[in-house]
């Protein structure tokens, strides 16, 4: 079993989710073609490098908004000022999509904005990530 392999999975999973364009998906594949590395652990790995980069989006907009514009920052002001507005319309459900390109972003970032609850934001962050993962090790594993 490659511990590299698996410390990639995490590591894109999680940039993908923050600040970076970290390819998770074809981490997760490419991972999935190796025969050593245990599927539910690629799973697992993928998805909790995820949810924990959905994690800093939140803290990011519950704590440190005032660093909206600098270069790190993961979403812009438009993106945020989207996603608050679908955030609003929709409601706390709307993060079973955070995993999607573009917009899952700035959701997490406005539940954080619009001080959502700790518990829900993480379990709609975790069912929705996770799913996405799931069809992934289905189709690819």
């Amino acid at each position: 079993m490659s511990l590299a392999a698996l410390a990639g999975v995490f590591a894109a999973a999680f940039l993908s989710a923050t600040l970076l364009f970290g390819l998770s998906e074809a981490a997760v594949i490419a991972a999935l073609q190796d025969p050593a590395l245990p599927r539910g652990l690629v799973f697992f790995l993928a998805t909790a490098g995820n949810v924990l980069g959905a994690v800093v989006n939140f803290v990011l907009g519950r704590f440190f908004l005032r660093f909206e514009g600098r270069r790190w920052f993961p979403v812009s002001e438009k993106g945020r000022a989207r996603a608050e507005a679908i955030f609003q319309r929709y409601g706390q459900p709307v993060l079973l999509l955070s995993w999607v390109p573009v917009i899952g972003d700035p959701l997490t970032l406005a539940a954080g904005l619009l001080r959502m609850p700790w518990l829900p934001f993480l379990v709609y962050v975790t069912i929705g990530k996770a799913a996405r993962y799931a069809v992934l090790v289905w189709v690819f594993g």
